[in-house]
């Protein structure tokens, strides 16, 4: 295991809330933060239901409460510039410190959507634990939504969206910077919907049955 994948696991183990609280900002450095905050844009529209990945109903299964709906939180975040701190040092340390590998090199199966606390994993599994990570540090996990995308290969590829009052915005471990919808070239198939256990359409091209590998 790496340095750097095993000071993730140590700081999962010591609880993210404790750490990310070290991520304060003095008010100058809110300041110099907010004007690298993202321009408001418009949310992804939704067109209809959809049929969820199989490999997230499994993983519902296994890990029931990432799934549940809480309709006592917020739908939207504020965002603001100790929250996007945050937003990004998540991003940024857990695509620094898991390792890209297969399902099939990893489970032995062709999908599984998993938590990647061993320190690899494929794409979903970069971002349920981004999720899991910015959940303990304090953001509404009905906020997170998990989303289904064609990438730039054509192929299925799974981040994570976060729906906040200057748009939604995207966490993807195939770069670290932290982008809104829009910018990142994909074609935007379906995510998790907030009002219910389930998923929803966001318009794009016939979905995937499974994400892309890595």
């Amino acid at each position: 295991m790496s340095g750097v994948a095993k000071g993730l696991r140590e700081w999962i183990g010591r609880g993210a809330v404790a750490v990310l609280a070290g991520l304060c900002l003095s008010s100058s450095g809110e300041a110099q933060t907010l004007a690298a905050l993202p321009a408001p844009t418009y949310a992804a529209a939704i067109t209809g239901q959809a049929r969820p990945i199989v490999g997230w109903v499994e993983f519902c299964a296994r890990y029931a409460s990432e799934c549940a709906i809480d309709p006592s939180e917020p739908e939207i975040v504020t965002l603001t510039p100790r929250l996007w701190q945050t937003i990004v040092s998540v991003n940024r340390t857990v695509n620094a410190g898991t390792r890209p590998v297969t399902d099939q090199e990893h489970w032995g199966v062709p999908d599984r959507w998993d938590l990647a606390e061993d320190g690899s994993g494929d794409c979903e599994d970069f971002q349920l634990l981004k999720r899991r990570l910015l959940a303990q540090s304090g953001l509404p996990r009905r906020a997170m939504r998990m989303t289904v995308v064609i990438d730039e290969k054509g192929e299925g590829h799974a981040v994570l969206m976060l729906r906040t009052d200057r748009g939604d915005l995207i966490l993807d471990n195939k770069t670290s910077a932290v982008l809104p919808w829009q910018r990142t070239g994909y074609v935007f198939i379906k995510r998790e919907a907030q009002g219910a256990v389930g998923w929803v359409s966001l318009g794009g091209a016939t979905g995937p049955t499974t994400t892309a590998n890595r």
